[in-house]
């Protein structure tokens, strides 16, 4: 698989969202350019920490500019942002027991995260934002 190359495609039309949504395609190519990563190598351990730390951060500031401006889908971001925190401890998870299939589930899940929360679920808020005038 090739590496991914951020694109205006992907921008969501929030400055800040675009520089985390940048941080998350730099995790999938980290994942893309290791593909012989084990479930206990650094690279699985560093995307895994990096996820943790994205979703902090990341939904964060998602959630909160939602509830600022009332974006009427915020408790369908809710979910799938929670959906991602699990998703991401469960892989911790698997990696304490040495579950060999974490790097494919890791690379699957983040290429699946980007494609479908990000390039549907959150262009749904490009919009939004731009009729407020968030930038």
């Amino acid at each position: 698989m090739e590496q991914i190359v951020w694109s205006d495609n992907f921008s969501v039309g929030v400055k800040l969202f675009d520089d985390q949504h940048k941080r998350l395609i730099a995790m999938l190519n980290k994942m893309i350019k290791n593909p012989m990563a084990t479930t206990k190598s650094e690279t699985v351990s560093d995307v895994l920490s990096d996820m943790t730390n994205y979703a902090q951060q990341h939904f964060k500031s998602e959630e909160d500019l939602m509830i600022e401006h009332g974006y009427p889908h915020l408790e369908q971001q809710k979910k799938q942002h929670k959906e991602f925190r699990e998703k991401v401890l469960k892989l911790c998870t698997a990696t304490s027991y040495e579950v060999e299939a974490v790097p494919q589930v890791l690379l699957d899940y983040l290429k699946q995260w980007l494609t479908q929360h990000i390039l549907h679920e959150d262009m749904e808020y490009k919009t939004f934002f731009e009729e407020k005038g968030v930038c």
